[in-house]
């Protein structure tokens, strides 16, 4: 059976792969500094640091998110490229969806313009994810670095027309430390 497990900087092999999977699985500006991340993981209650372990307990991937009380954002999610298209990313979203429920989940997705934005987007409505068409600007993770357009997905009991400024807010200011975002013009 697939799980989640919590871990912080003291569980170093686990460790060690999250944050090889984050920085092999990501662009640089899509995460925050590493020192941060190790920080937040072992300080943050909100911030969950978590690897998806396997049916034999072996690491496979990663779902990190921040629990808001009233809903759980998911920062970041990938599966180990050798493990892919087995069924593992679904399986892992379920149990996530499971671990937080009755909370609704928000991430952000990419601009859904290039191919693999849109398939990613499809992975997520086929759990049950639905497109926010709001423009939303991601803020940076590092000083120098510019907002990006994504857009923000949600499952479960959730109304992006009542709820987004409030989860906009909430994400930015918690997640990313910043006040105001900049006007999205997409």
């Amino acid at each position: 059976m697939l799980r989640l497990q919590r871990i912080h900087t003291a569980d170093r092999a686990l460790y060690d792969f999250m944050e090889r999977l984050l920085v092999a699985s990501f662009p640089a500006e899509e995460y925050r500094a590493l020192d941060q991340l190790r920080q937040y993981a072992d300080t943050r209650e909100a911030f969950h640091c978590n690897v998806i372990l396997g049916e034999d307990d072996t690491p496979i991937g990663l779902f990190n998110y921040w629990d808001f009380g009233t809903f759980c954002y998911g920062e970041h999610f990938a599966i180990d490229p050798a493990r892919r298209n087995g069924g593992q990313g679904k399986r892992a979203l379920e149990e996530l969806c499971r671990r937080v429920h009755p909370r609704p989940i928000v991430l952000e997705v990419e601009m859904p313009v290039e191919e693999m934005a849109q398939r990613r987007i499809g992975f997520y409505e086929r759990q049950g994810f639905t497109l926010w068409d709001k423009p939303y600007q991601q803020p940076p993770y590092k000083p120098g670095d510019d907002f990006l357009p994504m857009r923000l997905m949600a499952y479960g009991n959730i109304d992006p027309e009542t709820a987004f400024d409030t989860v906009c807010s909430c994400i930015h200011r918690e997640v990313y430390g910043v006040t105001s975002a900049p006007v999205p013009n997409n």
